[in-house]
């Protein structure tokens, strides 16, 4: 029969935390932190988007923006068709428009 003694246990606890802590660690710095920064890039992505820019869509629609507002964007198409999409549902902007071309 096994018996403890007291204060023999403390470095047993320690051994047990030291994986849970190890595993954080590389969780944190291999998925939480890489995809928090992609996360940020996208959210100034969105933000910089003007009218003229060219985009995609996560559908993989290509247009030009016409209009925003602070939750949609209208995407020309071709010459005649406009559709409405959340801002969040863009993908990339492909090319941006010129300084003089915004207004």
């Amino acid at each position: 029969m096994f018996l403890a003694t007291e204060g023999g246990n403390a470095g047993g606890i320690w051994g047990l935390i030291w994986p849970f802590i190890l595993m954080f660690a590389v969780f944190y710095f291999l998925l939480i932190r890489p995809q928090q920064k992609k996360q940020k890039q996208r959210t100034a992505m969105l933000n910089q988007i003007k009218k003229g820019d060219k985009i995609t869509t996560i559908g993989g629609l290509h247009g030009t923006v016409v209009e925003l507002s602070d939750d949609t964007v209208v995407v020309r198409v071709n010459d005649t068709t406009k559709m409405t999409f959340e801002r969040s549902a863009i993908n990339a902007i492909v090319s941006t428009a010129p300084a003089a071309a915004t207004e």
